[in-house]
């Protein structure tokens, strides 16, 4: 029995279950991380599902796995498997993260220090 003060929230494992169709994990999600960005490559169409229409529509510009969760208050897990379905349809699209730049060489560094100090 509930109480008067109560409250009942659509988070539950319910909800999580409707979202994803029941799966857990789908097919190419294996490639999907916290920090790979997802873009669509195409417009929502009608009948979409809301949680892909919503993927879809914020995707305009690249997002991260993790952001898109974020935005969408739901979990990685259940984003990954709605992100793979958009994949298949080709919907989206998923990049690696741009990559930090590397380094300079610690000898080239010791070199322009000895350089400067010189001066």
């Amino acid at each position: 029995m509930s109480g008067a003060g109560e409250e009942t929230t659509d988070d539950g494992p319910e909800r999580m279950y409707v979202i994803t169709g029941g799966r857990s994990q789908a097919g190419g999600q294996d490639r999907l991380d916290l920090v790979t960005l997802v873009v669509a490559r195409s417009q929502p169409e009608p009948g979409m599902p809301p949680e892909h229409t919503a993927i879809v529509r914020m995707c305009h510009y690249p997002l991260s796995v993790a952001e898109i969760s974020a935005y969408l208050e739901l979990p990685v897990s259940a984003v990954k498997v709605l992100l793979a379905d958009l994949l298949a349809g080709g919907r989206v699209e998923a990049r690696a993260p741009v990559p930090a730049a590397s380094l300079p060489d610690i000898e080239l560094l010791e070199a322009v220090m000895h350089g400067l100090q010189k001066l």
